[in-house]
């Protein structure tokens, strides 16, 4: 992996990075916002630390462990890439409140237009600020978009130690399950 100096990161900072999208996909997974590594290298998920390959390629999405530059492989498997919030920061923090509720009604408009399955929002702090649903728990939400279904994955970033990656992989092979067809209510929740 290309290492990158400070100044090359911050150098990256508001950048946006492009999605990865089709119509109709099975599963759009939709990140908080790009942070520095990915606007620096143009791949989600870029930061080192960061669990999304790992627990994808664990849960079955994918038969083998993509690397971030292999995002566009995706498609193929039926499945995209987006952000609530476009620009890149160094932090989730570093946003404000309307900038996710004007990301929630672009990502909706986004949905609508792609028509995924399944909207699978990683994160759920993120979700709940840009849906106004301060209730909202992981797992299939009752808010549908158009005919597409809203899931809430775990944030597979380093930082969030409340997950592990095997019971984050847990959680997204519930989804995969559900966007293969099965009923959700089918599905049971360890």
């Amino acid at each position: 992996m290309t290492r990158f100096t400070q100044e090359e990161l911050e150098a990256a900072r508001d950048r946006l990075v492009p999605d990865v999208v089709a119509d109709g996909l099975h599963v759009l997974f939709c990140g908080i916002n790009p942070g520095l590594m990915t606007a620096a290298t143009g791949h989600h998920f870029a930061r080192p630390g960061n669990r999304f390959w790992p627990v994808l390629h664990l849960s079955g999405f994918t038969p083998r462990l993509l690397k971030p530059a292999e995002q566009g492989e995706l498609l193929s498997h039926g499945l995209g890439i987006t952000n609530v919030v476009a620009r890149a920061t160094a932090r989730a923090d570093e946003l404000s409140a309307e900038e996710y509720r004007e990301g929630g009604r672009q990502l909706a408009l986004k949905v609508a237009r792609l028509r995924p399955r399944w909207l699978a929002v990683v994160g759920v702090t993120a979700y709940r600020a840009a849906f106004d649903d301060r209730k909202a728990r992981v797992g299939p939400q009752d808010r549908v978009i158009g005919d597409t279904r809203v899931w809430v994955l775990p944030n597979p970033s380093g930082l969030n130690a409340h997950w592990t990656a095997q019971t984050m992989a847990e959680e997204f092979a519930r989804l995969r399950v559900a966007a293969e067809g099965q009923p959700v209510r089918a599905l049971r929740r360890r």
